[in-house]
């Protein structure tokens, strides 16, 4: 295996060099250089082989400009759920769904996440692989483990994995395509979630998020499952105000920790049937009209597993029961 990327290290270094001249060394002189190797070697890797792919690695500054502005961050929910839930991206997840179907209902009884959670994170995360990234993963994980303090760790540690990654799926580094913070292919996986998460779902022998749509759809499903998807239960509930919240009980944190049965002591219920032991989050969320409530259950945390923000969630869940809908217009939505 180590022959192989070896080989196409060699073939990738004989290219003409193009860019800038601060870019002809790219990252393998960086003082944090020294930190990747290491780890890299310690897991079979040659110290010269990695500094060659390092070397070529090239800082983009339009990574640290996008890294610095995400929409999570920016936006109410209102303006997020625009950006996602709307119909020509409902129609494209109709489509992506029949054409898949087969697909798609494998991977449901196989991984019990239903199809249209599979299909919507696929739209929310690259509008069903139209849009994939730009960047070459290599340069964002770069850019963004040596040039990004605020998360330069992380990154860097995705690197270590994306060297890995490259070596165990026999790929040239320089090669794979993503987005700004390095995520690849249909789902968006980083390298640590390929690793552990992506799966041969047609059994040709290869791990294929980018141009195999059966891998991509059976890659998500397991995500979804090995981070503790409950198959038949709900993502969140509605919320009936019976007293004055304390503020402080709203947004407090993704993961669901105070009771339904807890809930309603403080006066805050839901009029779903549902068990009461269950916890739930308590959600706050801006739109054009005002203030809405919900609570966010054990799924719908599931959910920020794959993107730690509530907006994503609410979108990935709503975008999915809208698509669920126009396929099947006389489905019954969860409120």
């Amino acid at each position: 295996m180590r022959k192989t990327l070896g080989r196409l290290l060699l073939a990738s270094t004989m290219l003409s060099a193009t860019g800038t001249a601060g870019a002809a060394s790219g990252y393998a002189d960086h003082a944090l250089a020294d930190e990747v190797v290491t780890q890299l070697v310690a897991e079979g890797f040659e110290a010269d082989e990695v500094r060659a792919v390092l070397a070529k690695a090239k800082r983009q500054e339009s990574i640290l400009e996008a890294i610095s502005r995400p929409a999570e961050r920016r936006l109410t929910w209102g303006e997020y759920r625009k950006i996602f839930v709307e119909q020509p991206r409902i129609t494209q997840g109709v489509a992506f769904w029949n054409k898949h179907e087969a697909t798609l209902k494998r991977a449901e009884e196989t991984y019990g996440v239903p199809a249209e959670i599979i299909v919507s994170i696929i739209g929310v995360e690259t509008r069903y692989g139209r849009i994939m990234g730009r960047y070459r993963v290599l340069d964002a994980l770069a850019t963004l483990g040596f040039d990004y303090p605020k998360r330069a760790d992380f990154f860097r540690g995705q690197l270590v994995q994306f060297m890995q990654m490259t070596r165990e799926e026999q790929l040239d580094p320089t090669q794979p395509i993503g987005s700004y913070a390095g995520a690849m292919g249909y789902g968006q996986f980083i390298p640590s979630s390929f690793r552990d998460f992506a799966v041969d779902f047609d059994g040709d022998g290869k791990r294929d998020i980018w141009t195999n749509e059966v891998d991509a759809i059976g890659s998500v499903a397991n995500y979804f499952k090995q981070h503790g998807w409950k198959a038949g239960e709900p993502v969140r509930s509605n919320v009936v105000m019976n007293k004055e919240a304390d503020p402080s009980w709203f947004n407090a944190g993704l993961k669901p920790e105070v009771t339904l049965a807890e809930w309603a002591d403080r006066g805050i219920a839901t009029n779903r049937e549902l068990d009461l032991q269950q916890t739930a989050t308590l959600m706050e969320l801006t739109m054009d009209d005002g203030e809405h409530y919900w609570f966010g259950l054990h799924n719908f945390y599931v959910i920020t597993r794959y993107n730690h923000s509530r907006l994503y969630a609410m979108a990935v869940y709503e975008l999915s029961q809208a698509i669920k809908d126009a396929r099947q217009p006389d489905s019954t939505q969860e409120p």
